[in-house]
């Protein structure tokens, strides 16, 4: 059932016009997410293998990736050149299954933009 409800001009209020100062504050210009958007936030990382036990991507820093706030994970892998190429998986753990962890001879370092370090593989 669609209910409408009518005002006439009488009944109807109209604001009246206010001048308001416009803040120029850092913190109240700084772009504020609506509340039913997804959460937002994102942890740079750089993947670093010592060694490459497949030949394909070599060793060194060979991926670049954030991980966002809602779990989900973006790589990019600088090889092939010229443009490498992007993966998006559910979650870091996921990217890891995949990436890091079949993988232990490569001894891969995962390190944080903070600095904090994971290590993989090894003995």
């Amino acid at each position: 059932m669609i209910m409408l409800e009518t005002v006439s001009e009488e009944s109807a209020e109209v604001a009246p016009e206010t001048e308001s100062a416009l803040s120029t504050e850092p913190e109240e210009l700084k772009p504020k997410p609506p509340a039913k958007l997804a959460p937002r936030g994102i942890r740079a990382f750089t993947v670093c293998r010592q060694s490459d036990e497949t030949g394909v991507s070599g060793d060194g820093v060979i991926i670049e990736g954030v991980s966002l706030a809602t779990g989900q994970c973006v790589i990019h892998w600088l090889y092939p050149l010229p443009v490498g190429a992007i993966a998006i998986f559910n979650s870091f753990d996921d990217f890891l299954k995949v990436h890091v962890n079949p993988h232990p001879k490569n001894k891969t370092i995962i390190t944080w933009e903070d600095g904090e370090q994971e290590m993989f593989g090894g003995d």
